[in-house]
């Protein structure tokens, strides 16, 4: 147990479905056989999620190394104490505070090493606003904290995963928004976190066309043969193995056939319904480039049925069980790069 990679779960918005999905997955044994997860929120909210879902043991820490280490409790680094005044599905300032509290003591504990990775469950942006961080999500704010500058957003499940080169935009944005510079980057990140982050060695990396038919030799657009195809070329000459760009309307499928590790996208839904389609509750969001690992779930806060006992927590457990993954791959990296010593 105690060479399993510590996991910091960031417990989301109190009123959201985060608290319910926690205590709903925690106990699962493929979870403990993986890492030692310990969740950063409010042990009180914990315990009412917890009412008629059946009974959880929860241990209040006051650091990670004082995990039980035990698969039948929850460890809790508990920050806030909201005195049960949390009502699921109402979300109120407090709990948006409380909310932004929890992520930045997880990325502080990944960054210090006291953590292997962070996961996060769902937040309210306009809350996240309100207590004065003003990011457009948690992507950008864990950016912000890290001092990132290039980083890029994948939708992972077991048979797809997908790349983002623009996020969250209107979709008549998008061909203003993508550039050579921004593919190329896109393409560079992707296929370094491949390699870094799921140990995939020369990972194969396809291009999604902006345009039906890609283009259709600029009928129907300029911009897969003046901006896409040059990046994609660009990032060949630097020794990646990409191809592209390839109409939308097939790629995924060769994808999905084994042909390509993943995908990079123009925007949001072009990337998000095939990957939905596939994996809508078990897909695992992550943001790649970080300096730490990190992690999250495939959905919001379910504000809807918040407090009913029906949230689904797959997409969290796989979020976990995909941090543990990663924190793994990256720590057997780092022991082979170091040079070897000699014996006395």
């Amino acid at each position: 147990m105690d060479d399993l990679p510590r996991i910091a779960i960031t417990m989301g918005d109190p009123a959201g479905i985060g608290p319910e999905i926690i205590v709903k997955a925690l106990p699962s044994k493929g979870i403990s056989q993986v890492c030692r997860p310990f969740v950063v929120g409010d042990v009180g909210t914990l315990k009412k999620a917890s009412e008629g879902i059946g009974h959880r043991s929860f241990h209040v820490m006051a650091n990670p190394a004082d995990s039980s280490g035990s698969s039948e409790t929850i460890d809790v680094l508990s920050l806030s104490d909201l005195k049960g005044s949390v009502t699921p599905g109402k979300p109120t300032r407090d709990g948006g505070k409380a909310m932004v509290d929890y992520i930045l003591k997880a990325v502080e504990l990944a960054t210090s090493g006291q953590a292997a990775a962070m996961v996060t469950c769902p937040i309210s942006k306009e809350l996240m606003n309100q207590a004065g961080y003003t990011f457009d999500g948690h992507t950008e704010l864990i950016a912000h904290l890290t001092r990132t500058k290039d980083y890029v957003m994948m939708l992972a499940g077991e048979r797809l995963r997908v790349a983002l080169a623009t996020i969250h935009c209107p979709l008549r944005e998008v061909p203003e928004r993508i550039n050579k510079g921004l593919i190329e980057k896109t393409i560079t990140i992707t296929c370094q976190a491949l390699e870094k982050d799921f140990g995939i060695s020369n990972p194969r990396v396809a291009v999604a066309a902006l345009n039906p038919h890609a283009g259709e030799a600029g009928l129907f657009g300029r911009e897969d043969r003046e901006i896409i195809q040059p990046a994609v070329e660009e990032a060949r000459k630097s020794g990646f193995s990409v191809e592209g760009p390839f109409p939308a309307d097939t790629v995924f499928y060769h994808a999905l056939n084994g042909r390509f590790d993943a995908v990079v996208a123009m925007y949001h839904d072009q990337g998000l319904i095939p990957l939905k389609l596939l994996h809508f509750s078990d897909a695992v969001n992550l943001t790649l480039g970080l300096p730490i690992v990190r992690t999250s779930v495939d959905h919001g806060t379910a504000y809807d049925i918040a407090g009913k006992g029906i949230a689904d927590p797959s997409s969290l457990i796989a979020a976990i069980k995909m941090a543990a993954r990663i924190a793994g791959t990256r720590r057997k990296a780092i022991s082979h790069a170091r040079p070897a010593t000699k014996r006395d």
